[in-house]
């Protein structure tokens, strides 16, 4: 098989013990042409304990957190590799996750995207990703395959998704090359969403690998149903939207939301006395009446 360079990338964010597992368990994997690229979002804790354990890992430290997109875009500047791997730092990898990976990108050179299995770390037979159905524009919410179902053998194959998995996704040089890099815009959540719907305009094709597997911990740096969590989801689900649809489409989605999705999770946060994220929610929402430059990216494109 043809072992092109494989540059690997996984922002920390105050994640010490959890990026320390990712690098350990990357030192077992069996394929071996890769660069692997730490970017610490200007965590407070120090991250000079991983330089010395990790010689080998390239260490970029940002003065300022700036989310997934940006982070990683970090690296992406410096990566010398044909292909980008995102991991998340609180994923641990199979040994021999990486050559389906490679294999199924080098097969078909339309590829511009493939995403590796999710596993559930807590119990390796439950799925969280084998591909997806997509977005509903009108709801902003994406539909899984597989997910939570148990393992088998029908998610082992190779096909092609609508969407990739921001935990692990393969990302072609030629991808950067024409559409320039992920959006910053998002902070967090829907980054890659957004990126995929751009690398398909561009006439990519994005794939899962059912060969590859990836472990999740999911959710390490923000809490389940957290304030921080719930704004950005709010507000980059709306951002999605006014970016990915047009005419019609995008105001019968706009009107969906805040005529009937808005009403709605106000009186469920109400009656859950959850009011801590009812102010996130609102806020998130109110964000996009009043923001209107959202189409621009980073403006970089890798050449």
């Amino acid at each position: 098989m043809n072992s092109p360079l494989v540059s690997i990338i996984t922002v920390n964010y105050n994640g010490l013990v959890y990026t320390r597992d990712f690098l350990k368990s990357l030192r077992a994997i069996s394929y071996t042409n890769i660069e692997i690229f730490v970017v610490d979002n200007a965590s407070s804790q120090s991250i000079d304990p991983l330089k010395t354990e990790f010689p080998e890992v390239i260490f970029i430290e940002s003065k300022v957190n700036l989310g997934f997109a940006g982070g990683n875009n970090l690296a992406v500047l410096q990566a010398k590799g044909k292909y980008c791997l995102l991991l998340n730092n609180d994923t641990e990898l199979d040994p021999h996750f990486l050559e389906p990976l490679v294999q199924l990108m080098e097969s078909n050179s339309a590829i511009g995207i493939c995403s590796a299995k999710l596993l559930y770390f807590s119990d390796p037979t439950l799925i969280e990703f084998a591909g997806s159905n997509g977005v509903n524009l009108y709801t902003g919410r994406g539909f899984a395959i597989g997910h939570k179902d148990r393992d088998a053998a029908v998610y082992n194959s190779s096909y092609k998704t609508e969407l990739a998995h921001g935990a692990a996704m393969m990302i072609s040089r030629a991808v950067f090359e024409k559409i320039g890099l992920m959006a910053e815009l998002f902070f967090l959540y829907y980054e890659e969403v957004d990126f995929c719907e751009r690398t398909k305009r561009a006439g990519f094709e994005i794939w899962y690998c059912g060969a590859s597997k990836v472990y999740h911990k999911e959710s390490m740096s923000v809490g389940k149903d957290s304030p921080m969590k719930i704004y950005y989801l709010t507000r980059n689900r709306i951002i999605f939207t006014r970016r990915n649809t047009r005419g019609f489409q995008k105001l019968t989605a706009l009107l969906f939301f805040y005529l009937i999705s808005f009403p709605k999770w106000i009186i469920t946060y109400s009656m859950k006395g959850q009011f801590r994220l009812l102010g996130s929610f609102v806020k998130g929402a109110i964000w996009n009446i009043f923001h209107y430059q959202i189409y621009s990216n980073t403006g970089l494109i890798i050449r």
